[in-house]
């Protein structure tokens, strides 16, 4: 068994078979890529196996999704990682720097997933299109990234933030919201 494996075992998450296929391979690729291009913190495997557990958490609390969106999605947390943990769910990934958009492209490619597009803007960049979920991590506080998914809301989106214990701080008491608290995150999600 995986150190990967063990994690997501110790913490009752259900994953496709596939998953842990792909998972290892595009932790193979990101090591790779981390190399010459700094795409991530997370330099070894076992930190890129946390980040991965951090990212697919939250499929243990979301309901059914059709499209989902991830703001800023970097190296692929959380985007990328859902994407492989919810097949049937059509994933926008949204990258601005080159460097990384093209790491997700290469992934996608790589891996033959065709439950993802990558697009290489800023989100205010984008058509105004609803999601059913727009996930954001490490990107700016909870108020900018309410601005941001506003024009990929409908009545019923969920937000889904990843934050820390600042969450506290950044919340809107009006908001109809949830924070799921875990080992060092806080999922902050929001019904709009």
């Amino acid at each position: 068994m995986t150190n990967l494996h063990r994690l997501i075992k110790e913490q009752n998450i259900t994953v496709p078979e596939l998953f842990f296929k792909q998972a290892e391979q595009y932790k193979v690729l990101l090591v790779k890529w981390n190399k010459i291009h700094n795409l991530t913190g997370a330099k070894t495997p076992a930190q890129i196996d946390d980040f991965i557990v951090d990212a697919i958490t939250p499929i243990t609390f979301l309901p059914p999704l059709k499209k989902a969106m991830d703001i800023g999605t970097g190296a692929g947390f959380p985007g990328m990682i859902l994407a492989f943990a919810l097949p049937n769910t059509h994933f926008t990934l949204v990258e601005p720097l080159s460097k990384r958009a093209s790491f997700l492209q290469f992934v996608k490619a790589d891996l033959g997933l065709q439950n993802v597009d990558v697009k290489a803007l800023r989100a205010e960049q984008l058509p105004s299109e609803p999601y059913d979920l727009v996930t954001s991590r490490a990107v700016t506080d909870t108020q900018m990234l309410l601005k941001l998914s506003e024009p990929f809301c409908s009545n019923g989106t969920l937000l889904l933030f990843y934050k820390g214990e600042k969450v506290y701080d950044e919340i809107d008491e009006s908001l109809d919201y949830t924070i799921i608290e875990a080992q060092s995150r806080h999922y902050l999600l929001i019904k709009r």
